[in-house]
């Protein structure tokens, strides 16, 4: 397919700037695989889309407060510092993005906090805006990360066009948040309440909870028209035996298999094996999903609705059906559906 066939009219005051009141409470559109038949219900009536013995798979991940506001050296000029993902333990060195990226060299230092208490060397170039730097900070290793991460902001995504409050912190995260390492949320498990949780849990569905720490890949463009030329970001996943088991189980029993969110489905759709059995997992996928492709694991997914030709969308188009995927947002375009990280829901079964 062609990066051209994923462009939709989206009107920008659809974007959400802000999520729905309460997390259970936000729109759901369900999309029927089979015949394309759309409804419109609200968010925590998903419980009348499951049985006793199903299984939702969940991401974990937790973001950290990734974005950070440093002084050059000399100047002074304000350089943003998006933190992606710590390199040496030890050696202090992150693996970051800077902008604006022309005025950071080599050798430069970069100073943070009112009293410049943390203090960052630029040691490599990785890409254009891409730099490694290593932290001069004396002290625990538990201390750094603390007063690091006390002076960065939820690194909520360009789209949301304000500033960051103090909400977002809690917001921007899932209910089973657990083990930190992404820089942005997955998304789709931001509708789950603990109240919701509680009657699933009554209900008889199990949560499988997987990882997969969620990186600035999603939201970075696809330049090339031939989606196969297009190369996905790795990001870092894991998928523990419990989980695996949880999942094989229910297949075995023929029960409903759900993925809360693309970056589940891409997950489990890097560990399957040909006789789509799920395997424990501990490494790296970038895998690129997009249509026409087969999954092995999962008959239901919940999703959120995203911008047009982003690599979300395909995954969604090649999970729902390209034809069933578009007509679906044509109608939460019509119905004022909110787009993106803070917006409403879809669930495809």
């Amino acid at each position: 397919m062609k990066l051209s066939q994923f462009r939709y009219k989206m009107p920008e005051e659809l974007i959400a700037q802000y999520p729905a009141e309460n997390r259970d409470e936000s729109r759901l559109l369900v999309l029927h695989k089979k015949n394309g038949k759309i409804e419109h219900k609200v968010f925590k009536d998903i419980l009348k889309y499951f049985r006793e013995g199903d299984v939702m798979i969940v991401n974990n991940t937790k973001v950290f407060p990734a974005r950070l506001y440093g002084n050059k050296e000399k100047t002074g000029a304000q350089i943003e510092v998006f933190l992606l993902r710590e390199l040496n333990r030890e050696q202090r060195l992150w693996d970051v993005l800077v902008d604006p990226a022309r005025k950071i060299r080599i050798g430069n230092k970069l100073y943070f906090g009112d009293n410049d208490n943390i203090v960052a060397e630029v040691i490599d170039n990785t890409t254009s805006r891409g730099r490694t730097l290593r932290f001069l900070y004396d002290g625990d290793h538990e201390t750094f990360k603390k007063n690091l991460y006390a002076l960065g902001e939820t690194p909520l995504p360009r789209f949301i066009k304000r500033k960051v409050e103090p909400e977002d912190a809690e917001r921007y995260q899932t209910i089973f948040a657990k083990v930190e390492g992404a820089v942005a949320a997955p998304t789709a498990g931001m509708h789950f309440s603990k109240h919701l949780l509680k009657r699933l849990e009554i209900l008889g569905v199990d949560v499988a909870e997987i990882t997969l720490h969620v990186g600035l890949g999603n939201f970075r463009a696809v330049e090339v028209e031939d989606l196969t030329k297009h190369k996905m970001d790795s990001e870092e996943m894991i998928i523990t035996p419990e989980a695996a088991d949880i999942i094989n189980r229910a297949k075995e029993k023929q029960k409903s298999i759900c993925a809360v969110g693309t970056t589940v489905l891409r997950a489990i759709e890097s560990s399957v094996t040909t006789n789509g059995q799920v395997n424990p997992f501990h490494g790296w996928s970038n895998k690129f999903i997009f249509p026409p492709y087969d999954f092995s694991v999962a008959d239901k997914m919940i999703t959120n609705f995203h911008l047009p030709l982003s690599t979300l969308l395909m995954m969604v188009c090649a999970f729902g059906g390209y034809e069933n995927v578009m007509k679906a947002y044509d109608v939460a375009v019509k119905e004022k559906y909110r787009m993106g990280t803070y917006g409403d829901a879809m669930i495809i079964i």
